[in-house]
């Protein structure tokens, strides 16, 4: 193996054989990757919607890598900007006031553009350490308030916020935990807002998310509202299965949390900058946060970076406390790294330039239109749903009674292999045999029906399997 290392190139095999002998890698089965019985691939190139294994093979990537090459594959103009940057220089760290032109640029347009009333933002590298940095600023925040016991945060069945010790807790899916320890202690769970699965009979989107917004306000009553410190949540569910919160919800959730002085941890990791159609999730749903996370498309990660952005009236507290307390005792190595915030800054002029959440409103119209075309009324169909450019089909045994397939028969899995093999990828959802799309936001008009025509024929192919 040495000597294949010295080499300055590998041939496929090479690759397969060395990453199956030496890389752990996230979800993935570790048995079937070391020992060659899951599929390993080798990606090479991409452009636009698409990627290119070393095996020659194209695949519209329906998912955007993991919903965040919202600008696509392959803008130059963002090499640019890193290689620029890097020239300049590479890297110095943002503690002790230390920062950078870059670093300074991308935090007041940041402020500027995020929804509500912010005030600082502060850097990591991904949604999960973001997440975890906004659980300590809450924490942080009350004890400065002189209220010690306001600490816990409510989650939602389902959510997605991470997979590290807190974040990962904060995640309501059972998968993320299993075998880890987790949840932690302190993190409660509410119910998820997803009205196909969740309503009584006859209960209509208003009524369901007026239900939701009396079971939050129990939740908080039971536990005390002097120990509730915040309700995190996103704006649509993500992985938890690509759902559009019902009519109504989001007023009425803030309309609890502001009774009982409960902040808000708006998780725009997914929706931001653009995959609703609007510029953030919480301009859609007029939600007003106190703490925002944002990460994937900030850089459409050709750099890893992720922030926590500040609200006024939380950092207005830390401020007038730090003469007292010292310095804000969080941070890390990377916060604010130059070549990640020279990404950003480039991404950032691309959105602002193309009207890239404007393009994802006309293009998402349109895909969301074509896949009620292509999937309504098909008998393992029990729903479409989605917005802008996030969408998924949930497949059921029984439409009508809302009858789930049994777990074995692995339903979305097979249909998102079928896609594959028919040269697209989409993600099949860990919560239900769920089909879900992603798409980078420039993905153009034929590119989406190309995508739909892939996705109904791997369903009607599995169909005829079951």
């Amino acid at each position: 193996m040495s000597a294949v290392l010295r080499r300055n190139s590998l041939d496929l095999d090479e690759v397969i054989a060395l990453d199956r002998a030496a890389t752990l890698h996230p979800f993935t089965s570790l048995h079937g990757h070391a020992h060659g019985t899951a599929e390993t691939t080798v990606v090479e190139t991409a452009k636009g919607s698409r990627i290119r294994d070393g095996a020659g093979r194209e695949f519209i990537d329906g998912f955007a890598g993991l919903y965040c090459v919202n600008i696509g594959y392959g803008r130059t103009e963002v090499a640019e900007a890193i290689s620029a940057q890097a020239h300049k220089l590479a890297y110095y760290h943002s503690y002790a006031g230390h920062t950078t032109e870059q670093l300074a640029r991308l935090s007041g347009r940041l402020v500027a553009m995020a929804p509500g009333k912010m005030s600082k933002v502060f850097y990591g590298l991904s949604g999960s350490d973001a997440n975890e940095t906004n659980a300590k600023i809450v924490w942080y925040y009350n004890n400065l308030r002189g209220l010690p016991a306001k600490k816990k945060i409510i989650a939602r069945e389902r959510g997605y916020h991470g997979s590290s010790v807190v974040s990962g807790s904060m995640t309501g899916l059972s998968f993320y935990h299993d075998h880890m320890d987790l949840p932690r202690p302190g993190i409660l769970r509410t119910g998820v807002p997803h009205h196909y699965w969740g309503a009584e009979a006859g209960e209509s989107e208003e009524q369901f998310s007026l239900r939701r917004a009396r079971e939050l306000d129990e939740l908080i009553l039971c536990e005390g509202p002097e120990t509730v410190g915040a309700f995190i949540g996103e704006p649509v569910l993500g992985t938890g299965g690509i759902t559009p919160p019902p009519m109504g919800y989001w007023p009425a959730i803030q309309e609890v949390l502001r009774k009982h002085d409960v902040l808000l941890i708006a998780d725009e990791v997914i929706t931001g900058f653009g995959r609703t159609g609007a510029m953030f999730g919480c301009d859609m749903y007029g939600i007003e946060p106190d703490l925002i996370t944002i990460a994937k498309g900030i850089t459409s990660a050709y750099v890893p970076l992720s922030a926590s952005i500040v609200g006024a009236r939380v950092y207005e507290v830390m401020e007038n406390a730090s003469e007292k307390v010292g310095a804000f005792a969080h941070g890390y190595t990377y916060s604010g790294h130059t070549l990640a915030v020279a990404a950003a800054n480039a991404v950032l002029d691309i959105v602002e330039r193309e009207d890239i959440p404007g393009q994802a409103k006309t293009t998402g119209a349109h895909l969301q239109k074509t896949l009620h075309r292509a999937f309504d009324g098909l008998p393992i169909v029990g729903e479409v749903r989605g917005v802008g450019m996030m969408a998924a089909i949930e497949f059921v045994a029984d439409p009508a009674a809302r009858t789930r397939f049994a777990p074995e028969l692995k339903v979305g899995a097979r249909i998102a292999q079928a896609a594959r093999d028919r040269g697209l990828i989409v993600r099949a959802m860990p919560h239900g045999d769920i089909m879900g799309f992603s798409p980078p936001l420039v993905m153009s008009s034929q590119e989406v029906d190309e995508m739909v025509a892939i996705a109904a024929d791997a369903t009607r192919h599995v169909m005829n399997e079951l």
